[in-house]
């Protein structure tokens, strides 16, 4: 690629093809998805965008995101992406349905069409295990089927819950991802729906823009609780990676979780560090949405105060309303992270080999 600057993109939204699901679902189930059952459902809060772009539709009607081949030509090769990682739209949140059996097998067929229809097409996709936390034993069995396939890189579950992650009932899906050596990650847009818990602590926003900017919340909920439940150090080896979730929040976080700690140690007797270099040595983040303030100075001080150049992942969110391309980011971020943050730490992560596609 000369001097191009290698790229992988750690969170890319494509969309399962619903009757390869239906094909893929042994019945009660098959029949429950075709009577329009199709998990939780959503807050439906209004987002005048749209969630999803609509400027990603093709003169032939179809989406970018709706086929291996439409993302690989518009979006993979336009940005000149070496790898991809592809989080399926549309089955983030099934593991929130109150019938645990029925999302574990949506999880599952969703799981079987990205491995069939988008990892078998094209060398730079990278995919996802979709799991549904409802059920930690279903949730382990599937990540042990799908594991065997270099195709998926991680374990996905969706931010919203009915408990913080850090708790021992979930210790069996982090059992299974360790032993193939898999991080396990979270994504937002689940939060208040189906048996998770009401989006904020306070209870339920009005709006969209209002559900959408607390949404940080969740994921510093989640983080701390698999500190001080000390996850990390019953798995040493584990990675979680914090998806779309912002980033700006983490260093004062850290900071009052070092503060905190000194005092209140006694509670967490198994902490033998601070919390901040836990955190440093086993979480990951995206970039977007990262924070935009109008004096960018803002933003690179904000990277200095947290190891981004080992934390911090280059995301786009292809194909939602607020997603960010390669170059906004590259020019956003201090020339001494970019190779970092928009290359190395995500091919470390997944273990991406070192020949790009197209080479």
């Amino acid at each position: 690629m000369g001097d191009v600057l290698p790229v992988v993109d750690t969170d890319i939204h494509s969309v399962t093809d619903g009757k390869h699901i239906q094909e893929c679902l042994a019945e009660p189930y098959r029949s429950r998805w075709a009577s329009g059952s199709r998990g939780p459902g959503h807050l439906g809060y209004w987002n005048p965008n749209g969630v999803m772009r609509s400027d990603t539709k093709l003169p032939d009607g179809s989406k970018i995101e709706q086929t291996a081949e439409n993302l690989s030509k518009h979006f993979m090769d336009t940005y000149q992406l070496a790898y991809g990682i592809l989080n399926p739209a549309g089955t983030l949140h099934v593991g929130l349905s109150p019938d645990p059996d029925y999302a574990a097998a949506l999880c599952s067929a969703g799981n079987q069409v990205v491995a069939e229809d988008w990892l078998k097409a094209d060398s730079r996709y990278r995919a996802s295990i979709v799991v549904s936390p409802q059920d930690p034993h279903l949730a382990a069995e599937e990540i042990h089927r799908c594991a065997d396939n270099p195709g998926f890189v991680q374990v996905m579950m969706p931010s919203g819950q009915r408990m913080p992650y850090g708790q021992r009932v979930f210790y069996p899906i982090y059992e299974a991802a360790v032993a193939h050596g898999l991080p396990v990650a979270i994504h937002p847009g689940s939060e208040g729906v189906g048996v998770s818990g009401a989006p904020t602590a306070s209870g339920y926003p009005t709006t969209y823009f209002e559900w959408h900017t607390g949404l940080t919340g969740s994921y510093l909920a989640h983080l701390t609780s698999l500190v001080c439940e000390g996850v990390f150090v019953k798995y040493p080896t584990l990675k979680f990676v914090l998806v779309e979730g912002g980033v700006a929040w983490l260093p004062p976080a850290m900071w009052r979780f070092d503060k905190n700690w000194k005092a209140l140690r006694q509670t967490t007797p198994w902490l033998e560090k601070p919390p901040s270099e836990y955190i440093a040595e086993h979480i990951r983040l995206t970039t977007q949405p990262i924070e935009e303030p109008e004096n960018m100075k803002h933003l690179h001080a904000m990277l200095e105060m947290f190891p981004a150049d080992k934390m911090l992942m280059f995301s786009t969110d292809f194909p939602h309303w607020d997603g960010d391309t390669p170059d906004y980011v590259a020019r956003s971020i201090p020339k001494s992270l970019q190779k970092r943050v928009m290359y190395d730490t995500a091919a470390e992560l997944y273990k991406l080999p070192e020949v790009i596609h197209g080479e």
